[in-house]
């Protein structure tokens, strides 16, 4: 069984993940698998190169196949907002109601619809090699939060196609519609070589 790392501390996320790539022979660790305990900085400003850089920092030290990714919102009428920032937009440790919260704040202005995108870069590293691949889905910010299965801006997003939130939705339909599944979707190939 190959093993690889995941540079994630979200458990959220980890689950997604581990269940997307589930039919592959992998033992998939987080951060919080193998103690972790350093704050990467993003410091990219496109959710790609944050991405390899969580990727590169975790490899140069456990020499280890690394998977990373960078994923957020991006609404139109905020010209893109929160995007990069869109896990410390009310703050650097802000919760997701926080983030949720301003978000919504920074909408009030607007007439609705709010017209936005989920978007994930999912990188694949193994020394100097990088395989990278973009994930989107796009739908509307409605006014208030709905549904608790999900995490981040998933109460607040309905896709389009569809009539409940990404918190809402059965996990089974969320994951084949999700951003980070379209992304790590792509990244199979490279990864179970």
């Amino acid at each position: 069984m190959k093993r690889i790392i995941f540079a994630s501390k979200n458990e959220g996320k980890v689950k997604e993940v581990r269940k997307i790539l589930s039919g592959l022979n992998l033992q998939i660790l987080s951060l919080n698998d193998i103690d972790y305990t350093v704050e990467i900085e993003e410091t990219g400003s496109t959710f790609e190169e944050n991405a390899k850089i969580k990727a590169e920092e975790i490899y140069k030290i456990y020499k280890m196949p690394v998977i990373a990714d960078d994923s957020g919102l991006s609404v139109e009428q905020l010209n893109g907002e929160p995007g990069v920032y869109s896990a410390r937009y009310a703050g650097g440790s802000a919760t997701d109601d926080e983030n949720n919260l301003k978000l919504l704040k920074n909408l009030e202005e607007f007439l609705q619809p709010h017209r936005a995108k989920f978007v994930c870069a999912a990188v694949y590293c193994f020394g100097t090699d990088f395989f990278t691949a973009i994930g989107e889905v796009y739908g509307e910010i409605i006014k208030a939060p709905r549904g608790t299965n999900g995490f981040g801006y998933d109460p607040l997003f309905v896709p389009s196609g569809h009539n409940q939130t990404m918190a809402e939705l059965d996990s089974q339909i969320k994951n084949r519609i999700s951003h980070r599944f379209k992304a790590f979707d792509q990244l199979k190939i490279c990864i179970s070589e």
